[in-house]
C-alpha cells in the first residue's frame, strides 16, 4: 500500500448522535431517581442544611451508546443505594438527579448548567466519554463544582489547569497502550506482528490512544498499511472492514467507544479477513461482548481495563456480588467506573465533613482513596497515578494477561483464531 493510502482519511465529524430509546432507562430527557429523603446539617451548593443530599449528573440515556451507559447509570445507582443504606453522607440521604444528553456535547453541558445554577445540586458526578466530559469539567470548573469523572480519560482533558477535576480510573489515555506495546516488545523478533492497520473513532479518547499505539508500534519497526478515522454517529463498517481486508495488517488496533467495536468485528466477519492479532479499546470489556460477535470469534482479542471482576482489592467482590443481584447480570467496567467514582466522592466528603467545593478538591489532591480498582491519588492537575490493565478474551472470559502483579491467567494467546462460521 502506497504512504498516501496510509494516512488517515478524515470523516467530517458532526458530533450528532441518532437516538434510540432503551426501555429500562426510557425516553424521556429528564430522569431524576429519589433514592430515600433524611435530614440533619451541613451547607450545601444550593444553602440548605438538611433535607436530601442532592448529586446531579448528565448521562446519554439515549442515543448511540445508551446501552453501555445504562450500564454506569446502575452502577451509581448502586452506590448511592449503598450510601444511603448505611446512613448516607454526612448524616443526609442521596438523591441522584439525572438528566439524558443523548450523547451531544451540547446538550450534555446544558444539563450541567441547569443542574448547577437551577436545580442548584450539591454536588457533580460525572458523564461517559471524554466527549462529553471535556466540556462538562469545564463548566463545572467556571463554577467551582468538585468534578469526578467515571470515564472519559483523553490526557488532554487534564491539561487545562483546573484544580477540581479528577479521574476514577488508574491511568488516562497516554497510558492505556503501554502493557500490550510492552508485551509485544517481549516478543522474540520472528514472532511480532510486521504490518498493522489502526481504526478508530473520532473521539478525544480513544483517537489519542490509537496514535500513541500507532507511534510506539512503529517505533519496533511494525509498518502501518492502513489509518482511518470515522465519525462517532458510523454505523456501517463495510467499506472500512473491505479496506482492511485489502491491506492486509497482521495487527488490528481499533478505537472503539461503545457498539463500534462489536459492528466493525461484524463486518470483518462478513469479508471473512480475520487479523492474526486484534486489540480494541473499551468494546471488549463489555460482558456482552462474547455473545456480540460469537464466543469462538472473541477468542484471543486483547483489550484494556481499569477494573476486573476477579480483582482481590477490599470490596471489588462484595461490589459484583451487589450489582448482580439488584441488576440480575454482572456488571461492566462502565458500572465499575461509575461506582469508583461514588468511592472517591464519598470519600472526600467524609473526610472533610462537609460540601465545600475547594476543600474536598484539596482532600482528594493529597489523599489516597482506596476502591474497586485499587488505591487512587492523583497528582495536581487530576491525573490518576497508576496503570491500566491488559486484557484478553480466553475461553469465553476476560484474563487479565498484564501487569503480572495482576493477572488473573499466565497465559497470553499470541495469534487470534480464523473467525468460526
Amino acid at each position: 500500500m502506497s504512504e498516501q493510502d496510509a494516512r488517515p482519511r478524515q470523516r467530517p465529524s458532526k458530533w450528532v448522535a441518532g437516538r434510540r430509546g432503551i426501555a429500562a432507562v426510557g425516553v424521556a430527557t429528564l430522569a431524576t431517581m429519589v433514592l430515600a429523603a433524611c435530614s440533619s446539617s451541613n451547607s450545601g451548593s444550593s444553602g440548605n442544611t438538611s433535607g436530601p443530599l442532592k448529586i446531579g449528573m448528565s448521562l446519554p440515556l439515549t442515543g448511540p451508546v445508551a446501552d453501555v451507559s445504562k450500564s454506569g447509570y446502575e452502577g451509581y445507582r448502586l452506590w448511592a443505594s449503598q450510601v444511603n443504606a448505611s446512613g448516607g453522607l454526612i448524616g443526609r440521604q442521596v438523591t441522584l438527579k439525572v438528566l439524558d444528553d443523548g450523547f451531544q456535547p451540547a446538550q450534555s453541558g446544558s444539563n450541567y448548567t441547569r443542574l448547577i445554577t437551577q436545580d442548584k445540586v450539591d454536588l457533580l458526578l460525572g458523564t461517559f466519554s471524554s466527549l462529553l466530559n471535556a466540556p462538562d469539567s469545564a463548566i463545572a470548573a467556571r463554577q467551582g463544582m468538585l468534578y469526578i469523572e467515571p470515564s472519559g480519560g483523553a490526557a488532554t482533558l487534564f491539561t487545562r489547569g483546573f484544580k477540581n477535576l479528577f479521574f476514577a480510573q488508574p491511568a488516562t489515555t497516554t497510558d492505556l497502550p503501554n502493557q500490550f506495546v510492552e508485551w509485544v516488545t517481549s516478543l522474540p523478533a520472528d514472532q511480532r506482528p510486521k504490518t498493522a492497520a489502526y481504526v478508530t473513532q473520532d473521539d478525544p479518547s480513544a483517537s489519542p490512544a490509537v496514535a500513541i499505539f500507532k507511534t510506539k508500534l512503529e517505533a519496533l519497526g511494525i509498518r502501518t498499511v492502513y489509518n482511518e478515522t470515522y465519525a462517532p454517529e458510523e454505523s456501517n463498517f463495510d467499506t472500512i472492514a473491505a479496506a482492511v481486508s485489502h491491506a492486509s495488517p497482521e495487527l488490528v488496533i481499533h478505537g472503539a467507544v461503545a457498539t463500534d467495536g462489536v459492528q466493525f468485528v461484524r463486518s470483518l466477519e462478513k469479508v471473512s479477513f480475520s487479523p492474526k492479532m486484534l486489540f480494541q479499546t473499551k468494546s471488549p470489556s463489555d460482558e456482552t461482548y462474547p455473545s456480540a460477535i460469537g464466543t469462538k470469534n472473541a477468542q484471543a482479542v486483547f483489550t484494556s481495563v481499569a477494573w476486573s471482576p476477579q480483582a482481590k482489592y477490599p470490596g471489588n467482590a462484595e461490589f459484583v456480588a451487589a450489582y448482580t443481584k439488584m441488576f440480575g447480570h454482572a456488571p461492566s467496567e462502565d458500572a465499575a467506573n461509575s461506582y469508583t467514582a461514588g468511592q472517591v466522592l464519598a470519600a472526600a466528603v467524609k473526610a472533610v465533613g462537609r460540601i465545600d467545593q475547594k476543600a474536598l478538591a484539596d482532600w482528594l489532591h493529597s489523599h489516597t482513596v482506596d476502591t474497586i480498582v485499587g488505591p487512587l491519588k492523583w497528582d495536581s492537575t487530576g491525573v490518576p497515578q497508576g496503570t491500566m490493565l491488559l486484557a484478553q478474551w480466553q475461553n469465553g472470559t476476560l484474563q487479565i494477561v498484564a501487569p503480572k502483579s495482576a493477572a488473573t491467567t499466565q497465559e497470553v494467546l499470541n495469534l487470534k483464531p480464523a473467525w468460526a462460521s
